[in-house]
C-alpha cells in the first residue's frame, strides 16, 4: 500500500527559523498545519495522544513571553513517546490501565519546553518499551512512513514516524536495545542514542533503568545537535545523570575529516537473513566511503555479540520486571500478551546469575576497548533485514531478535551511537525504502558520532524520512576527534626511529603517512643524540617534507609535550592536501650552526644518505 501524501512543510529547524523571521509564518498555522496532516495520517497509529488545540494551546500562548532570538528552539514542534512525562497530559507507556498524569514533565521535555520548542503528541511505542518492532501495542500497529505493510520499529515507533511524515521537526524516544536507532533507520532518520545517563531519565518509565537513555530523532546531524545541547544537562536527582565533558560539548560538533579508520565487521559475521538488498545497500556504502577516502579495517564482531546476547538472554530480563511487576500480579490481562511472555521470566532469576552475567560483561567491555581503541568509529548496519507486519506478528520473538543482532550490545558496553541513512533501495512500483548505518563510539563520543555523521550526510544528500526534502546541514567546520590528538612529527620520532617510544608508550597510533606543504625548510641541528630537525617556514624557497602523523590520546598529550626541548616547539603545519594539524616546529634562532637538508626531502632520507 502506497503511502498518501499530504501537503508537507519543511521542518527542519534553520528552515522554520527563517519562516519565523521573515514573517511567512506563525506557530499557531503551523500547529494548525500539523493537527490537519496527523488527522490524514490517523490510521497510521502513530499517536496516543493526538495533536490538538485543546492542550497544545498553551504552549503556544506561552511563546508570547518568550523571546525569539534567546530561545533556540523557539516555535519547533516535537513529539514525546508515551513514556516520557509531559506534565497534565496522561503518560500510558503503551498500558491503558498503567496511565497515569504526571505532575510535572521529564526533566529533558521541561528543558525544551523552556527553550521554545512545542510538544505536539505523546507517541505510541511498544508496550512497556519492549520491542524494537513497533507491533506490540494496544493502541494498535504504528505502519512505516514508507510502505504502510512494513514495521516501522520500536518501540519507539511512533516517535519515528512521526517525524519522517513531517509531523515534527524532531522527536524523543527511549533506546535499551535499539529503540532509538532501528526506528531511525526503517524511516530514513538520524537517531541519535546518547550516551548513558547524559539525557537525565526523569520522569521517564523504566526499561532497564541501568541501561534506558532519552533518544532523539531528527532529520538532520545539526538538529539532532541543537536538541542534544539543550537536552544534555547534569541531574543530581537522578542517580543515573553523568556530566557533560568538555570535548563532547556542542562547540566540538561540526563536520568530521574523512581521513578516518572506521571499524567494520567481518565479512563471515555480518548477518542479513536473506535479505539480499539489505547486503547490497551495506556494500554500496562501504565502496563509497573507500573511494572518498576512509580507512576499513575489520574487527572480531563476536565479544560484542555475546554482549548483546545478555540483554534478553541474561539476567537484565529482571530489571524489566521492576517496573511491571505490580501489574503482573494484580492485572496480568492488561499487558500486551508477547511483552508479558517476554518480562515475567524475569521474576524468578537468581541474584547469582546477575554477578555471573556482571563478571562476563565486564571481561567482554575490556575486549571491546581494545577492538575499537585505534579506530575512530565502528560502523554497522543499523538492522540487518526489514519485516512486514505479518511476518512480525506471525514470529514475534525469533524475529524481533533478528532486529537487534547489530543494536543490542550498544548500552551494555556503555557506548553512544548515532544512525544515518546512506541508501535508498529501489524497489517495484518505483517505490524505495531506506538503509542506514550506525556509528558507535565510547561513552561521551555523542558529538564526534554526529560529526561523522554530518559528513555522511553531505556524502551521501539523501532526502530525509518521506518528507521528499534533502538535509539542511549548515556546521561545516572541520573537527578532529576529540578523544585524541593529531601530531605531526618528522624526526626523532618517525616510526623506527629512536623516540617513537614516547609515542607509543601513550597509546598514540600511526594515524597516516604524509608530506608537508612545499612551504618548509628542513635542518639538522646542533646536538644529540639522538639528532633532532627543525621544520622552518619558508614560502619562497620551501619544499615538501616527508612526515607522519599520530594520533595520540588527549589525556596523554600533555606530558609528550612536556618533553619538547627548546628550540623545538610545537605548532601548526599545513599538509600537502592544504589541511593543518599541529606539529613539531623549529624556532628561527635554532636552525644557527645547523645544517640545512631540505634536498633530501626528509629525515629518514637524509639519515640513510649520511
Amino acid at each position: 500500500m502506497r503511502v498518501p501524501r499530504h501537503d508537507i512543510l519543511n521542518l527542519g529547524m534553520k528552515t522554520l527559523r527563517e519562516s519565523y523571521r521573515r514573517g511567512e509564518l506563525v506557530p499557531q498555522k503551523l500547529v494548525e498545519s500539523i493537527i490537519n496532516a496527523a488527522d490524514a495520517l490517523k490510521h497510521y497509529n502513530i499517536f496516543i495522544k493526538p495533536p490538538s488545540l485543546c492542550w497544545i494551546q498553551r504552549f503556544i500562548n506561552s511563546l508570547m513571553h518568550k523571546n525569539f532570538d534567546d530561545h533556540p528552539l523557539w516555535g519547533i514542534p516535537f513529539s514525546i513517546k508515551d513514556n516520557i512525562d509531559l506534565r497534565g497530559v496522561p503518560t500510558t507507556g503503551g498500558c491503558p490501565d498503567f496511565a497515569y498524569l504526571p505532575k510535572k514533565s521529564a526533566l529533558a521535555v521541561q528543558l525544551l519546553i523552556d527553550a521554545g520548542a512545542i510538544p505536539i503528541g505523546k507517541t505510541n511505542l511498544d508496550q512497556f518499551a519492549t520491542g524494537l518492532n513497533g507491533t506490540r501495542s494496544p493502541y494498535g500497529v504504528c505502519h512505516n512512513s514508507f510502505d504502510f505493510d512494513l514495521i516501522s520499529g520500536g518501540s519507539s515507533s511512533g516517535s519515528a514516524v512521526a517525524v519522517a511524515m513531517g509531523l515534527s521537526t524532531f522527536s524523543l524516544g527511549t533506546d535499551t536495545a535499539g529503540s532509538g536507532r532501528i526506528p531511525a533507520c526503517f524511516n530514513n532518520l538520524i537517531g541519535l542514542k546518547p550516551s548513558l545517563g547524559l539525557i537525565s531519565g526523569s520522569g521517564v518509565i523504566d526499561a532497564c533503568r541501568s541501561l534506558d537513555c532519552v533518544s532523539i530523532f531528527a532529520i538532520s546531524s545539526d538538529d539532532a545537535n541543537e536538541v542534544l545541547d539543550v537536552a544534555a544537562r547534569f541531574d543530581s536527582d537522578y542517580s543515573h545523570s553523568r556530566e557533560l565533558p568538555y570535548f563532547n560539548a556542542t562547540r566540538h560538533y561540526g563536520l568530521a575529516d574523512i581521513n578516518l579508520t572506521l571499524g567494520v565487521i567481518k565479512k563471515e559475521q555480518l548477518r542479513f537473513f536473506g535479505n539480499d538488498a539489505y547486503f547490497e545497500a551495506y556494500s554500496r556504502t562501504l565502496e563509497v566511503l573507500m573511494d572518498r577516502g576512509f580507512t576499513l579495517k575489520e574487527i572480531d564482531f563476536r565479544p560484542l555479540e555475546e554482549a548483546g546476547e545478555l540483554l534478553y538472554q541474561g539476567p537484565w530480563i529482571s530489571e524489566r520486571f521492576i517496573t511491571t511487576e505490580q501489574m503482573i500480579s494484580l492485572k496480568p490481562q492488561s499487558m500486551f500478551p508477547i511483552v508479558r511472555e517476554i518480562i515475567e521470566p524475569g521474576g524468578k532469576l537468581l541474584a547469582t546469575d546477575l554477578f555471573k552475567a556482571q563478571y562476563r560483561l565486564r571481561e567482554l567491555k575490556i575486549i571491546c576497548e581494545r577492538l575499537m581503541s585505534d579506530l575512530d568509529c565502528l560502523i554497522t548496519p543499523t538492522v540487518g533485514c526489514h519485516f512486514t507486519i505479518k511476518e512480525m506478528l506471525d514470529d514475534p520473538i525469533n524475529a524481533n531478535t533478528k532486529l537487534g543482532y547489530y543494536s543490542n550490545f550498544v548500552n551494555l558496553l556503555d557506548l553512544a551511537s548515532v544512525v544515518v541513512p546512506t541508501q535508498l533501495i529501489k524497489r517495484k512500483h518505483d517505490s524505495s525504502m531506506p538503509f542506514s548505518v550506525s556509528l558507535v563510539g565510547p561513552c561521551m563520543s555523542d558529538r564526534w558520532l554526529l560529526s561523522i555523521a554530518n559528513t555522511f550526510q553531505s556524502i551521501f544528500a539523501l532526502t530525509v524520512g518521506n518528507t521528499g526534502y534533502v538535509s539542511n546541514n549548515h556546521e561545516n567546520k572541520l573537527v578532529s576527534n576529540p578523544k585524541s590528538i593529531d601530531i605531526l612529527v618528522c624526526g626523532a620520532h618517525l616510526s623506527g626511529l629512536p623516540l617513537n617510544w614516547q609515542l607509543i608508550e601513550r597509546g598514540a597510533t600511526l594515524k597516516r603517512v604524509v608530506d608537508t606543504a612545499p612551504i618548509y625548510r628542513m635542518y639538522a641541528l646542533e646536538g644529540g643524540p639522538p639528532l633532532r630537525p627543525g621544520l622552518i617556514r619558508d614560502e619562497k624557497e620551501g619544499a615538501a617534507i616527508a612526515a607522519e602523523v599520530w594520533s595520540v590520546p588527549a589525556a596523554n598529550f600533555g606530558s609528550f609535550v612536556e618533553n619538547v626541548p627548546s628550540p623545538l616547539g610545537i605548532g601548526k603545519v599545513v599538509l600537502s592536501n592544504g589541511q593543518s594539524v599541529l606539529g613539531f616546529i623549529c624556532e628561527p634562532m635554532g636552525i644557527y650552526g645547523a645544517i640545512e637538508i631540505t634536498s633530501f626531502g626528509g629525515w629518514r632520507a637524509w639519515l640513510q644518505q649520511r
